[in-house]
């Protein structure tokens, strides 16, 4: 085996496994950013340790691969602070970070206190890396534990303030790329052959069934088959946030979002359905708003690639383990001669109309300052067939996920598991992932506000995207909070926790090198959109927006 040093090994190893940027924040395994330079992989360098994790968070749904995120000994704490977003989105995000030497240990060394515990609540696999020759061995294991079952992330401590007891060291190391772990999912199993039965005998029994999809369908790549086997029922397919945009938005069978983020039309079938197919979903309290839809009782059919997500929170009638695509595929090569239940898919058909109708008004109003109904309708209309959409939470989740149609499938979108400002940074890697699509960020000047230092790295490091920023100058999802507060109390300042100043984003971003475009009418949307489309630089586009507008309350069954 050759001789090479700790920081050659693990540039060739990330290089190998078909990474193409990592981001960090200095002062980390400054030897292994000069070979990746070397080997022609891009280095960002972040202003925060959040940033980089969303970024290597986004890199990673993008890419279908490990997203590398690094930081030295002070900042691992920030760095497992950004790990959350990656552990509830299960993305498979690889953090580096370095750790001082033992005989600094329980001597209150400069900036050392013990940051590894805080990395067990938000990973999959969580280790030392203490001698180089230890490096071959876990680092693969570390690929293998972040893409495969259900991703997620991953933390590696090496020995050194900067990682360079490890780094700088040297040793006999081979490098050995296992090409299966360097994109999700690693594998694809099947389900058992007399469950998969099972499914599809209720599926074909029922007489008003529901698909409901999530992030594990769109990991699994499921949309195609999911299409084919609500055609063949007349099934209305219903997604979460993770899953939206797995159909196209605009086909007579999508019923939109479910849950609490949702379309009140998309939870009312739900709840009147007689039987729910959940494709890789966690059946979490967002997407049945609290485990209300479907209504408790109602019969279930589970797909997931984890055993213990089976049953978790709804008892399934039929459990099926296994890989989203290969077990929609096995139920539709058994299902048989089956009768589509045309008057349940007309009737699904008929609430969504209405709730289109219903919206009109909003998603065409002329109003000012702007609906954002109507600038999600904007972007409905305009997103390139290749888009990729990257959604703030909160509001900019609640706007993009239920008002804004993604049409075709070669678009993407990506939320927020629930970090706010998640949004900017984390469309900045998914720039770095597919430079060559366009990436539109949805958020609000709350979650902008979290990291709009990146506005500079994106213009230092050549990342174009486009941020749309819906300003309400305000935290506004938390008005009716506040308001209950102060109930009746007629003394006092409530806005003055939820407001914020008026601020000009568009200066601030033309003051970093972006170009900045504002926004006051609905007519100027359109056209600032294109403008950003050809502007070779990032923009930033600030849409001066309602701040009386909320977000509709969820459908609930009444009994």
């Amino acid at each position: 085996m050759p001789k090479m040093t700790g920081s050659r090994f693990i540039a060739e190893t990330l290089k190998g496994y078909g990474v193409t940027s990592v981001f960090f924040v200095p002062s980390i395994l400054k030897g292994v950013l000069v070979e990746l330079e070397k080997l022609g992989v891009k280095r960002v360098l972040c202003h925060s340790e959040k940033a980089a994790a969303y970024m290597a968070d986004g890199y990673a749904r993008l890419s279908r691969g490990p997203g590398i995120a690094m930081a030295q000994s002070v900042g691992a704490a920030n760095l497992a602070a950004g790990l959350q977003d990656p552990f509830l989105g299960l993305s498979p995000v690889i953090a580096l970070t370095g750790r001082k030497p033992p005989i600094e240990r329980y001597r209150h060394g400069y900036q050392e206190i013990d940051h590894w515990p805080l990395y067990a609540p938000v990973t999959k696999f969580n280790a030392y890396i203490d001698t180089v020759e230890q490096l071959p061995v876990i680092l693969r294991q570390a690929f293998r534990e972040a893409t495969a079952g259900k991703p997620g992330p991953v933390h590696l401590e090496l020995m050194g303030y900067q990682g360079e007891t490890v780094a700088e060291g040297a040793a006999d190391l081979e490098v050995v790329i296992e090409e299966t772990f360097a994109k999700f999912p690693a594998f694809r199993p099947a389900p058992d052959a007399d469950a998969v039965q099972q499914a599809a005998r209720l599926l074909t029994q029922a007489q008003r069934p529901v698909l409901v999809a999530g992030g594990g369908a769109v990991a699994s790549q499921a949309g195609p088959e999911i299409l084919k086997l609500a055609m063949t029922l007349a099934m209305p397919v219903a997604t979460s946030l993770n899953g939206k945009g797995i159909i196209p938005e605009d086909h007579p069978l999508a019923v939109g979002m479910v849950g609490t983020y949702s379309r009140w039309c998309a939870n009312q079938i739900v709840s009147e359905a007689d039987l729910v197919l959940f494709v890789g979903s966690q059946t979490g309290g967002q997407v049945t708003h609290f485990w209300n839809i479907p209504r408790p009782g109602t019969p279930i059919i589970q797909i997931d690639v984890d055993p213990t997500e089976l049953g978790r929170n709804y008892p399934a009638q039929v459990p099926l383990l296994g890989d989203a695509r290969v077990s929609l595929q096995q139920i539709l090569q058994t299902l048989g001669p089956v009768t589509p239940k045309e008057s349940w898919a007309a009737h699904a058909g008929q609430l969504v109309g209405q709730w289109r109708r219903e919206l009109t008004s909003q998603l065409r109003s002329e109003a000012t300052p702007i609906r954002p109904e109507r600038l999600c309708q904007e972007l409905s209309d305009f997103l390139p067939d290749d888009a990729v959409l990257v959604s703030d939470t909160g509001h900019a989740g609640m706007w993009s996920g239920g008002m804004l149609d993604l049409k075709y499938p070669g678009q993407s979108y990506l939320r927020a598991a629930g970090s706010l400002g998640w949004g900017f940074p984390a469309a900045l890697g998914a720039k770095c992932a597919r430079p060559e699509r366009p990436v539109i960020c949805f958020t609000g000047d709350g979650g902008f506000w979290y990291h709009l230092t990146e506005m500079e790295t994106a213009v230092r490091c050549g990342i174009n995207t486009i941020t749309v920023i819906n300003n309400n100058h305000s935290l506004n999802q938390d008005k009716a909070g506040v308001d209950q507060a102060y109930g009746s109390q007629t003394t006092g300042n409530p806005e003055e926790i939820w407001v914020f100043r008026d601020v000009d984003f568009a200066k601030v971003a033309e003051s970093m090198g972006c170009l900045g475009i504002r926004v006051e009418r609905p007519a100027e949307i359109r056209e600032a959109l294109e403008q950003a489309m050809t502007a070779g630089r990032p923009v930033v586009i600030d849409v001066v927006s309602d701040i009386e507008a909320f977000a509709p309350l969820p459908f609930v069954p009444t009994s």
